[in-house]
């Protein structure tokens, strides 16, 4: 029987995520996870998920814990990472299938060390992969020479291939007239493993 390629196997583990089977458990930490809403739901939805924020800002570790409490979720561990530093507790994080990052790229000045963090989860995991969405705040800000530096690419995934692209969704007013994108980042040699 001929083996899956990595898209056909990332496309039975979003199936199963989704579909909250247990045949699969995938294993998430999100990075930069302030309110940790999209690491809760991936814990709701049955992933093993850790959740992480900058160890010098303890009051974002606290709103994780918060956040992980108030679901029923005291259980996911929360982690203080700084991005761009190889830590013990980054050392420490067990094997990932996707890493998670929501409207982390906010600050150009820290878009190199998020990215030097994404490449080493990356690099001890080659067959995950990084799902992100950022909020475009200038046209000038773009992390695509990064991506080249760290050997990273970058597949866009439009906003209405899963009716995102309103300008109100869920009954709210975000993102309302904002500018929001989504990618999937992963090792631009992963192809050829």
């Amino acid at each position: 029987m001929e083996e899956p390629d990595q898209q056909q196997r990332a496309r039975v583990r979003r199936y199963r995520f989704t579909a909250g089977r247990e045949a699969l458990v995938l294993r998430v930490p999100e990075v930069g996870a302030g309110v940790s809403l999209p690491g809760v739901l991936a814990a709701k939805c049955g992933a093993e998920v850790t959740l992480s924020d900058s160890e010098e800002l303890p009051q974002c570790l606290q709103s994780c814990r918060r956040s992980c409490l108030l679901n029923g979720l005291s259980q996911v561990p929360v982690l203080g990472l700084t991005w761009g530093r190889v830590s013990p507790e980054l050392l420490s994080l067990p094997p990932v299938d996707i890493i998670l990052g929501s409207d982390i790229f906010f600050d150009p000045k820290d878009f190199e060390d998020i990215l030097t963090t994404v490449y080493f989860l990356l690099e001890k995991n080659p067959h995950a992969q990084f799902w992100t969405t950022y909020q475009v705040r200038s046209a000038d800000w773009s992390i695509e020479a990064l991506l080249y530096k760290w050997k990273l690419r970058s597949i866009p995934i439009p906003l209405q291939a899963f009716g995102a692209d309103k300008e109100h969704l869920a009954s709210s007013s975000l993102p309302g007239r904002h500018t929001i994108e989504m990618m999937i980042i992963s090792l631009a040699q992963a192809d050829s493993t």
